[in-house]
């Protein structure tokens, strides 16, 4: 749309992670994850993955103080030992440095993909089983979340879908299973705090059911906000 090619598309997008990043922690969001690299976007030409490597890298490098300044704690979700060693050893110091923080979670979905880390977890499942670690008929829902790269955080509550594509592309397969999704044309390159606080405001006008009727959802004692 710009006459840019992909490469100055992703530049731009880094600069947004970091606006959307500050945004979140403003507002007081919990939990952040950024799909920043499917394990599908390997197949992609070489050069644009070096440089999507390199600014990942650089990202890391330069806004490892400022997650920890602001509270952030860095967590990265997917086959991490599929990075370049170079950015390896980036991501596990600032994930080591922040740690501690409280203030919110950013997850940094990296080489990820919902199937695989199914997948995954169903190994994992089957090992221990065979190990006798876990009995095979009390595997529930439970189970297999905590063996997801997500365990311990709660499920999405909002899923934005830039670019006006109507899917969800292998992203956090199970864990959305009752996110509210909120889809805008717009481009990652272009999406900005007002988009974000669009959307925040669209999924606050929404009622979640989570199959109950709306007689029941009334009827269940409400939250009070901090």
């Amino acid at each position: 749309r710009r006459s840019l090619n992909r490469i100055a598309g992703h530049r731009m997008g880094i600069r947004r992670a970091k606006e959307i990043i500050r945004a979140s922690r403003e507002i007081g969001i919990q939990v952040l994850t950024l799909y920043a690299f499917s394990t599908e976007n390997w197949n992609r030409p070489q050069r644009e993955i070096s440089t999507l490597m390199a600014l990942l890298k650089r990202f890391l490098a330069a806004e490892g103080k400022s997650l920890i300044k602001n509270n952030i704690r860095l967590n990265a979700i997917g086959t991490i030992e599929d990075l370049p060693g170079d950015v390896r050893d980036v991501l596990r110091q600032v994930i080591e440095q922040s740690r501690d923080n409280s203030g919110m979670v950013l997850n940094a979905a990296l080489s990820y993909s919902g199937r695989q880390e199914i997948v995954q977890a169903i190994r994992m499942i089957c090992r221990e089983a065979a190990e006798g670690r876990i009995n095979p008929a009390q595997v529930d829902e439970k189970t297999l979340s905590d063996h997801l790269y997500t365990a311990g955080l709660p499920d999405p509550d909002l899923l934005i879908r830039t670019s006006g594509e109507y899917r969800i592309s292998n992203f956090l397969l199970w864990q959305t299973a009752y996110t509210e999704l909120y889809i805008t044309g717009t481009l990652w390159p272009d999406f900005s705090k007002k988009d974000l606080l669009a959307a925040i405001a669209d999924y606050a006008k929404r009622e979640r059911r989570f199959g109950l009727t709306r007689q029941q959802i009334l009827k269940q004692p409400q939250e009070k906000t901090p």
